[in-house]
């Protein structure tokens, strides 16, 4: 591996948080491949390392919900590197219930998961640039963008990162600061195994996407790279659907 503490490197800088999981760990990949420098975050010491060991990027330990935690985490990324460019949350949850079953720690764990983490990401984020620019994503859902049934509190917590990208872009644009996200439709990971490991979910979930196959974590993770990159420039307070058409798009059968 390069000697990745060069300050004097031009390869582009990206933090990762939520590295470990299925989009996450792709997209660090994906941005390796590509010649970036990689900064991967997430909670759990050994899962990190251990993708940094197998994928060549490097490893950092925060809790990704807690605004101080990543604060600090960033402050140390960009120590080491001497800037950080883009940036993109991929830490979340997922909860399928309707309201009146959904408890108080749910809500309040859905709530913390999806929508707390990506402001603490914002905050940390836009500290550590400054006015340097770079680019941020998080990452909503199609649920934020549609109504689907029994999905009330992941819902609102996706809608709710929609809003915080709209805003901030508004913010941080006069800093050159790009902030967007992409609303994925369901995504075959580890988070969504319950859904997908049953025959009769996926075909019914299938048949919900217009171009009838469920997401890869590659068909997110493509997309966030791109808007990470400078190829997306001129591109701020965008929701990106990266949803096999789930949100936007009706058929009526095959023609």
């Amino acid at each position: 591996m390069l000697n990745d503490r060069d300050t004097n490197d031009e390869r582009p800088v990206h933090v990762i948080t939520g590295a470990t999981g299925g989009v996450g760990s792709e997209l660090c990949g994906r941005l390796l491949e590509g010649g970036a420098r990689v900064a991967m975050v997430a909670r759990d010491e050994g899962r990190v390392t251990a993708l940094a060991e197998r994928l060549g990027g490097r490893a950092f330990v925060a809790e990704g919900t807690s605004p101080e935690s990543l604060g600090r985490c960033f402050h140390e990324i960009k120590e080491h590197y001497g800037r950080i460019d883009g940036t993109a949350n991929c830490i979340g949850s997922l909860l399928l219930k309707p309201a009146h079953l959904t408890t108080d720690a749910e809500w309040d764990a859905t709530m913390t998961a999806n929508l707390g983490s990506a402001f603490a990401t914002v905050k940390a984020a836009v500290a550590a640039m400054g006015r340097a620019g770079g680019s941020i994503v998080l990452v909503s859902s199609a649920a934020a963008r549609l109504g689907l049934a029994n999905h009330e509190a992941i819902a609102a917590a996706k809608a709710g990162v929609i809003g915080l990208t709209l805003s901030a872009a508004a913010t941080y644009a006069s800093r050159g600061i790009r902030v967007n996200c992409v609303a994925p439709g369901l995504v075959r990971t580890p988070m969504t195994a319950r859904i997908t490991a049953n025959d009769a979910g996926v075909r019914s979930s299938e048949a919900m996407h217009a171009l009838g196959r469920l997401g890869e974590p590659g068909d997110v993770a493509a997309a966030i790279a791109w808007l990470l990159g400078s190829r997306s420039g001129w591109v701020t307070g965008q929701v990106l659907g990266v949803d096999g058409g789930l949100a936007t798009v009706r058929t009526r059968g095959k023609n």
